[in-house]
């Protein structure tokens, strides 16, 4: 007997298939979908920014100094976090610069969480 986790509808993505690869292509917005997804809620940009940053940095948040946040706040902002809102992957109001998951926040990080324990770097040691 399969579990429901295993069932394939429960990971149906509700959007075109080119939109979800174009979602997922990029690093940092692989990551703002994964933190949403974790988050359970709403976030800001900013909050984002920092833990991306941190991420990336290989450093805990607190260490995140304004220039590194500040880059990927406006990554973030300018590009990523639109492109996730057009596709329906995110909701994003850029008012208020806040940041919303939706019905296809979580099957999109189902997907990047099992691509990401399917893949493995080489050891180039050895080689």
């Amino acid at each position: 007997m399969t579990e429901a986790t295993d069932d394939p509808t429960s990971f149906a993505i509700p959007m075109d298939p080119d939109r979800a690869f174009n979602a997922i292509a990029n690093s940092r917005r692989r990551r703002v979908l994964l933190s949403l997804s974790q988050s359970h809620g709403a976030t800001t940009a900013g909050d984002l920014a920092v833990e991306i940053a941190a991420i990336e940095n290989a450093i805990d948040p607190s260490k995140i100094r304004s220039n590194e946040r500040t880059s990927v706040y406006i990554s973030l902002t300018q590009s990523h976090l639109e492109t996730l809102d057009e596709c329906g992957a995110i909701a994003f109001d850029d008012r208020s610069k806040s940041v919303s998951p939706t019905d296809a926040t979580e099957p999109l990080a189902e997907h990047i969480r099992r691509l990401q324990t399917a893949c493995y770097k080489p050891d180039s040691e050895g080689a």
